[in-house]
């Protein structure tokens, strides 16, 4: 087998795509390229996007599949998106993406591998970043505008869409999102800051602003408590944007979660935006190894 595949990682703003060597388990760097995206756009311009950076990316290079990690609602197999009052991508809602692909980048649909994103986060961690196969259970996490999960088990990540779940007086985002720290640090301070690393400026000179990440970090400790004691893991690994500030509420996350779970090893993502392109060829390297 071809060991090049090319991996593409879809935000909602940028699409980022690259060449990865499977057998090396590694990025070919010349081959990275990040390009902006307006998901605002009707389907034919953000296809031409999505293809120009993915063909930019591949160059002249024979690929053994195009594997994609892809935000959802999504139906995965078939291609098809579900995106719709999402903010991004409407235009593409019961398209298939598989085959307007394949027609821009003179493919067939059959080439295409697509993932769920937080899915493909946790897979490239695993076969290339923080954590490793010797574990048979992990739980991924992304923090970010909203918050993203998979869980990985015999050897595939799938989405665990712990977005929605009950936690405290409403659901799991509420408390584990951009939007609780711009909630929250306003109604500690009267003050109106747009996101976290702008609140995490000011730490030095507002005390308000630890005592707001270790809130932050109990929250998620707890939260991760509650997934545990439903869903067994051994580990958990921890990306997304608010990770930056990820030493200001590490402490609390291990020591509410090592309360009950003392084994349970915590870690912070190593790959950073590379986890999902490495994740979107790994997934699919796991499923034709297992044949499915």
């Amino acid at each position: 087998m071809n060991n090049l595949v090319l991996a593409a990682d879809i935000g909602g703003t940028h699409i980022t795509a690259a060449l990865i060597d499977v057998g090396k388990r590694q990025i070919i760097k010349s081959s990275l390229m990040r390009k902006p995206v307006n998901s605002g756009a009707a389907a034919a311009p953000v296809i031409r996007s999505w293809s120009a950076c993915m063909q930019a990316a591949m160059q002249d290079a024979t690929v053994s599949k195009i594997c994609i990690a892809m935000p959802g609602p999504f139906d995965y197999h078939n291609g098809v998106s579900l995106m719709t009052a999402q903010g991004k991508y409407d235009a593409l809602y019961g398209l298939n993406i598989k085959q307007l692909l394949a027609a821009a980048l003179d493919r067939v649909p059959q080439q295409f591998f697509i993932k769920n994103d937080a899915a493909c986060f946790l897979q490239g961690e695993i076969f290339a970043g923080a954590v490793n196969e010797s574990f048979d259970q992990v739980l991924g996490i992304t923090l970010g505008t909203g918050l993203g999960s998979a869980f990985y088990k015999q050897g595939i990540a799938e989405n665990a869409d712990l977005w929605k779940h009950p936690f405290r007086e409403g659901i799991a985002e509420d408390y584990l999102s951009t939007r609780w720290f711009v909630q929250r640090y306003a109604a500690l301070s009267g003050r109106v800051l747009n996101g976290v690393q702008e609140i995490a400026a000011c730490a030095a000179t507002d005390e308000n602003i630890p005592l707001l990440f270790k809130e932050f970090g109990k929250n998620l400790g707890a939260f991760l408590k509650c997934f545990i004691e439903m869903n067994p893991a051994e580990a958990v690994v921890i990306g997304g944007n608010i990770t930056r500030a990820y030493e200001a509420f590490q402490r609390e996350i291990e020591l509410v979660l090592h309360q009950q779970f003392p084994l349970v090893t915590i870690r912070r993502s190593v790959l950073g935006e590379a986890a999902a392109l490495y994740g979107a060829a790994a997934s699919w390297l796991s499923q034709e190894v297992a044949g499915r």
